[in-house]
């Protein structure tokens, strides 16, 4: 189904669960453990309807029957990360063919990446689950990927796919750009300079800082430059290979800033 028929069914979909869980006025405290306030913090976002957030926090195990968990959560939360992620890919990559965005999506949305998201915000503190799931033992990858997904599938139910673009463009593009500069034939350039243009409104510039060997066999050490911000330069055999290495130390430095595990590229 498109994103506009799921769209169209989200209101329903939201008379049924509250039907199922008896429903939460807005603004009361809908947990059943979950700090509801600490946890919205971590995500940085405040639901309308708490009640949504905490079904996505509750795993199967700790349910009272299958349909109270998060596992159709989960399902639709699977769509709707995927097609933000080919959306935000489309226009991060207006160069770059099926095939690349395809390698890229993959690697983005897996069960690791969507693990580690959650827990860099933590989120397994709020995590719901039966006698059988311990929290004092290391929580399978699939329940951590799992427990993400709900969550996106739980904010787009509350309040549309505009706090899941958000979310994605805070916790996810920093792992594209880390992906993305490691595919041989990526143009750095371009996604530099999309991310440049949409966080700061300039176009980077690229400057030649040094020159080394004969004229017939010139290499160049460019830097790139982002309003009154230099970056790292790099060498190249030729200014445009110069300028794609400058692109990607300056996004290199970028997911640094953002707080991604370790630099991009080499």
């Amino acid at each position: 189904m498109g994103v506009r028929g799921v769209e169209g069914m989200k209101r329903s979909d939201q008379r049924r669960g509250e039907q199922q869980r008896g429903g939460t006025p807005r603004g009361e405290r809908a947990d059943a453990g979950v700090d509801v306030a600490e946890c919205q913090r971590r995500i940085g976002y405040e639901f309308r309807d708490p009640s949504l957030l905490v079904a996505a926090f509750t795993h199967a195990s700790g349910a009272q029957h299958r349909l109270a968990s998060n596992e159709r959560l989960e399902f639709l939360g699977d769509s709707i990360l995927g097609f933000i992620v080919c959306e935000t890919l489309y226009h991060l990559f207006p160069d770059s063919l099926e095939g690349d965005l395809t390698r890229i999506k993959s690697v983005v949305v897996s069960r690791e990446t969507c693990g580690r998201i959650t827990e860099r915000l933590q989120l397994i503190d709020f995590l719901i689950v039966g006698k059988g799931l311990a929290l004092n033992r290391p929580v399978p990858a699939s329940v951590l990927s799992d427990l993400f997904e709900s969550l996106v599938a739980a904010m787009y139910l509350d309040g549309g796919l505009g706090p899941v673009r958000e979310l994605v463009a805070r916790m996810l593009e920093p792992e594209i750009v880390k992906v993305a500069s490691g595919e041989q034939g990526l143009n750095h350039k371009s996604l530099l300079q999309q991310l440049s243009q949409r966080d700061y409104g300039v176009t980077p510039t690229y400057e030649v800082v040094e020159e080394a060997g004969p004229d017939h066999s010139k290499s160049f050490h460019v830097s790139a430059q982002i309003g009154q911000r230099r970056y790292p330069p790099a060498w190249g055999r030729n200014k445009k290979e110069a300028e794609q290495r400058a692109a990607c130390n300056a996004l290199s430095a970028l997911q640094v800033e953002a707080g991604a595990e370790g630099p991009v590229g080499g």
